[in-house]
């Protein structure tokens, strides 16, 4: 049985973890799309309705434009969208539409949209309404070929999320995840890359140990943890091309990659002068700059919005906590209070916040730490929490967890009202990391 650890906080430090409960890993060798179960919405949720588009291509299209745009706003937390068996109409353009009837229903929004064949590809055309306001807020034609027309969707998904929050939406992005298969000396990892919405993965790579991704600031690369050598190495891969390299095999612990905002840099733990300890190497040079020289186990940097500090975990109070300190070094300042277990931190895309796993009496758990008033709200429910990853966006956080004897990867509302799951119906998955925005 293995302990269900992180690759940089649960390697690092097995003592602190000793309570987590054991898995035993029992996927099959291959990772399916992962299926999104909502386990809570929110009662704030806006009522939208998405009519189906109207399409004159012949056999039907390869995919529900509008399912999935429904879909992706429901799994935002923020909507929710009439089922459509409440829709009073079908209209697929703003000239049908009635304002008053859509109020009966108590939709705030409505969109509409028609798809023609245009040669080899589809012409998509959508629009948005303001239904309390009685007009048109967006409209759009968007060209897709058939294999893009769920890109497409993300992308329609991304407008109607912005024109009404204000906020840019994440629908576009990717995650990257790892799929374990077998169990004890048969054991397999495989990383993938997805859809946000779990569809689409395709595997990276597949290795004999653990693995744990973290994105390039650009999209294009992933840096993770490998023991393929027999010590623990960090190694850069571009996703697009398979090309590869090995950043660092120094002897003891290579672990918890993290890129600097502007992608020149990147932070580690490594104790291949004694105990693990902060570092940060230019990738261009290969130098390495230590930030840390403490007795503690150092460990799971992240860097600020700014790049100008990094947070870290830190026993050195006796129990992990979140340490804050420049990121050219200095004098480290401990920011979290609340709770004997504080670790796996995160910023918020503005840099206000920290995302983190907390321990209570119930188990470990994602949390939100306001850095101006320290105050900290516990955002999930479920026992066996890790591995946060945040939404560019700031509206949403990925992590790992267990649903039964099964991991699997749960998704929460930044501000913890609406949550859902992504388990695989092959097996474990563990070690999420949400894209930046890729373009």
């Amino acid at each position: 049985m293995k302990q269900r650890m992180s690759q940089s906080l649960r390697r690092l430090a097995a003592a602190w973890l000793a309570s987590l409960v054991a898995l035993c890993l029992t996927a099959n060798a291959q990772a399916q799309n992962l299926t999104i179960e909502i386990t809570r919405g929110s009662d704030q949720a806006i009522p939208i309705a998405i009519v189906p588009f109207e399409s004159q291509a012949a056999g039907g299209l390869p995919q529900d434009v509008a399912q999935i745009v429904s879909d992706d706003l429901e799994h935002s937390g923020q909507f929710e969208p009439l089922s459509r068996s409440a829709l009073i109409s079908l209209p697929s353009s703003s000239k049908d539409v009635f304002y008053d009837d859509w109020k009966r229903v108590n939709a705030r929004y409505l969109v509409v949209g028609k798809i023609e064949p245009q040669g080899s590809d589809y012409r998509i055309q959508y629009e948005l309404m303001d239904v309390a306001g009685g007009k048109r807020m967006l409209g759009e034609t968007v060209t897709s070929s058939a294999s893009d027309l769920r890109a497409s969707a993300h992308y329609i998904s991304d407008q109607i999320f912005e024109a009404i929050t204000g906020i840019r939406g994440a629908f576009s992005t990717r995650i990257a995840y790892v799929a374990a298969s077998g169990s004890g000396d048969n054991a397999r990892y495989a990383l993938y890359v997805a859809d946000a919405d779990g569809h689409n993965a395709q595997q990276v790579l597949s290795s004999d140990d653990p693995l744990s991704p973290a994105w390039s600031p650009d999209g294009s690369k992933l840096a993770y943890v490998s023991f393929e050598s027999g010590n623990s190495a960090i190694y850069v891969q571009n996703v697009a091309t398979g090309e590869r390299l090995r950043l660092t095999s120094f002897p003891g612990i290579n672990g918890a990659p993290a890129w600097s905002p502007d992608g020149r840099k990147m932070a580690m733990s490594l104790s291949k002068d004694g105990q693990p300890e902060i570092y940060v190497m230019d990738l261009a040079s290969r130098q390495l700059t230590r930030l840390t020289n403490n007795r503690a186990i150092e460990t799971e940097p992240d860097w600020s919005p700014d790049g100008r500090s990094l947070i870290f975990t830190s026993d050195r109070s006796g129990a992990p906590q979140l340490y804050r300190m420049p990121a050219g070094g200095g004098e480290a300042q401990r920011v979290t209070f609340t709770g004997s277990y504080n670790s796996d931190g995160r910023f918020s895309p503005d840099g206000k916040a920290l995302f983190m796993i907390t321990r209570d009496e119930n188990g470990f758990h994602v949390a939100k730490q306001d850095l101006d008033t320290s105050r900290v709200t516990v955002l999930t429910d479920t026992r066996w929490d890790e591995s946060p990853s945040v939404a560019p966006n700031g509206t949403m956080v990925i992590f790992a967890t267990q649903q039964g004897s099964q991991g699997v990867l749960g998704a929460v509302s930044s501000d913890g009202r609406a949550s859902f799951r992504l388990p695989s119906q092959q097996g474990d998955v563990r070690e999420p990391a949400w894209s930046p925005y890729l373009n």
